[in-house]
């Protein structure tokens, strides 16, 4: 089993740190794991994206080309990664910010307006862990008790206010 995930979104949308809960999780989990992100003079507007790799298996290289499963919160990175998914593979696209429609009959499309969820719940900043709880209860690759774990694990000592929000974002997209 083998999951090659792209997290791709605008600088400060969280995507960075939605991939390295979903590393943390795979940790715990007891799976092989990479974790790498690219932002350079991406961030903070740009596009920004992060490449995870979850498996049973060593982990040969960290780069994901063919991603089986690519979470997407922006159009322009819609546009640049929407034909490189997998064939099977699944698409969560953030419908509040991407208005467009996939036309790929080869791939599993999910749309979740976790912009908008996230703001009508009072957490604003969090659509990317809504993002996150849909992909998770799409490909039932880690379990919700251990993207938990992952998140208590990636929140910083003095952030750590924000872990309980963060569940309630994941939460809410998991159960979409």
């Amino acid at each position: 089993m083998t999951r090659e995930i792209l997290f791709a979104g605008f600088g400060g949308q969280g995507i960075l740190f939605c991939g390295k809960v979903a590393a943390y999780a795979g940790l715990v989990s007891g799976l092989e794991v990479s974790w790498l992100p690219s932002y350079g003079p991406e961030m903070r507007g740009g596009t920004a994206n992060c490449h995870v790799i979850l498996s049973d298996k060593p982990v040969g290289s960290p780069i994901v080309n063919n991603p089986t499963d690519l979470v997407v919160m922006n159009l322009p990175s819609f546009d640049k990664f929407e034909k490189t998914v997998a064939k099977g593979g699944n698409i969560i696209i953030d419908s509040s910010l991407i208005g467009k429609k996939s036309e790929r009959e080869d791939i599993n499309v999910h749309y979740i307006p976790a912009t908008q969820m996230a703001n009508d719940m009072g957490l604003g900043k969090l659509a990317n862990m809504i993002m996150l709880g849909k992909m998770i209860s799409v490909t039932k690759i880690i379990s919700f008790e251990q993207v938990k774990k992952g998140i208590e694990k990636s929140v910083p000592p003095s952030k750590k206010d924000l872990i309980e929000s963060n569940i309630r974002a994941f939460e809410a997209g998991y159960n979409y």
